[in-house]
């Protein structure tokens, strides 16, 4: 019995010659060298990197240090340090160190204490930095939450002492500038400022509750403000889950929540808020909006009744409790429940009739009671033309009688449409009615005047002037 080889090929393997396995281990020797000169290169070159970076970060020091020796005579070694601490804070190690931010802090509050100095000679004298109070806060708070020891936190707390009333000055200014990302920025510095020095038993500008409150209040509603509503939240959660008695902190969370898409926990806080402040116009509100949104009309009845008590010169209110009234008069007629359809057309007639009470030159209020008229009459339409012909005299009748009603309708609409055209001439809507009315009147007039005028509007154009402003 033969036994072969496992080796495919018919060929024996010779086997290496010694200088081969020599010349081979010489290769494998040189990979392994420059594998540790690799990592030899790799290692120097990041010690060199943690060297420039705490020299850089020292230098940064020394010039402030210089700098407050001397100001007049080294005022460019302010510069030299803000430099230097900005290309120190890029370096890993450096970043690593409190020391480092401490600096930063120093040098940023520094500055800062040297252009206020200025604007006290000239009060127009410009900052040189867009927020350096805020800068400041920021490395301090860095540095005492990197530092270790006792002496490095206290340095830390002491820089944030000095520069916390002025972090709270930015705030305000920036607000007034409507820079509301970078007014809340400084905000939100203040508070977590004033949690540092209360932490550390100092005294801060927000000791007193009721600011303290407020400045938290301020934070979240800036934040929203500034379309910024997941952080705003966490300042509104504070005050809500201390027991605020500001209804505005309800309102802050469920906007929020809303604009979050969490309607569940909108609809909580919001009648938790109802419920704790029955009197908060501004709650209420946007539970009337809330239903609105939900489709509610039974439920916003005695909400928008309770909102025109307490604002009863607020003409839109009556306004959408009449359109509330008008679609469940809508619904009413589908269902041809003839006893709530007539309930519902006259509360509503009732309503848009209070806002035109309170302004006569309210376009919403005229056009909707002039539509709840048109569209009633459109319906008796509808009604008188699916009646089986019928040419007896009673038939006839009916048929008259119909008509009379139908153009009895469109004549108590007329006038209200007449003033929504005074009050805005190029309303489409309004022009669309006053047209077919008078079309359906036959007036060889009107009826072409306010074709032409409605194509002027649909074509682009505007009506020079109003047909019944007087």
């Amino acid at each position: 019995m033969t036994i072969h080889s496992r080796l495919s090929s018919d060929k024996e393997c010779s086997p290496i010659p010694a200088a081969q396995r020599q010349i081979i281990n010489n290769t494998d020797t040189m990979k392994k060298v420059s594998f540790l000169l690799l990592g030899f290169l790799l290692t120097f070159n990041l010690a060199q990197a943690q060297e420039e970076g705490l020299k850089l970060a020292k230098a940064a020091a020394k010039a402030l240090t210089a700098y407050n020796i001397d100001p007049q005579g080294n005022s460019d070694k302010l510069q030299e340090a803000k430099d230097k601490i900005e290309q120190a804070v890029k370096l890993p190690d450096a970043q690593a160190l409190g020391s480092t931010w401490q600096s930063k802090g120093d040098i940023y509050n520094t500055i800062l204490q040297r252009d206020l100095a200025r604007r006290m000679i000239d009060p127009k004298a410009p900052l040189t930095g867009d927020n350096d109070a805020l800068v400041a806060f920021d490395a301090y708070k860095k540095a005492y939450e990197l530092g270790i020891k006792k002496y490095e936190k206290s340095d830390a707390v002491k820089g944030i002492e000095e520069v916390t009333p002025h972090v709270i000055n930015s705030a305000v200014a920036k607000y007034e500038l409507k820079e509301y990302e970078k007014s809340f920025n400084a905000f939100r510095a203040s508070v977590e400022a004033h949690d540092i020095l209360r932490a550390n038993e100092k005294k801060s500008p927000l000791d007193d509750p009721k600011q303290l409150e407020d400045q938290i209040y301020f934070t979240g509603l800036i934040a929203t403000m500034a379309g910024k509503c997941s952080d705003a939240l966490p300042f509104y959660d504070r005050l809500y889950k201390a027991g605020t008695n500001n209804p505005a902190v309800y309102e802050g969370i469920y906007n929020c929540k809303m604009e979050l898409k969490d309607e569940a926990g909108a609809s909580v806080i919001l009648t938790e808020g109802r419920k704790k402040f029955p009197d908060d116009t501004a709650l209420l509100f946007a539970e009337i909006n809330a239903y609105l949104k939900a489709g509610k009309l039974s439920d916003l009845t005695s909400r928008l009744e309770e909102a025109i008590a307490k604002e009863p010169s607020n003409v839109g209110l009556y306004v959408t409790l009449g359109n509330v009234y008008d679609n469940l008069y809508q619904g009413a007629l589908k269902e041809k429940n003839d006893a709530d359809a007539t309930k519902y057309f006259n509360l509503a007639k009732k309503q848009y009739e209070g806002a035109i009470k309170q302004n006569p030159n309210y376009l919403d209020a005229n056009y909707s009671l002039g539509a709840l008229y048109y569209n009633k009459a459109a319906v008796r339409t509808q009604e008188m033309n699916a009646l089986p012909e019928d040419y007896s005299s009673a038939g006839l009748k009916k048929m008259e009688s119909m008509r009379n009603e139908v153009m009895t309708l469109f004549d108590q609409a007329l006038p209200y449409f007449q003033q929504a055209e005074s009050i805005d001439a190029n309303d489409v809507n309004t022009l669309i009615a006053l047209n077919e009315i008078y079309a359906r009147k036959d007036d060889e007039v009107l009826s072409p005047e306010f074709k032409k005028r409605l194509e002027v509007v649909k074509g682009g154009g505007k009506n020079a002037g109003s047909y019944f402003k007087k």
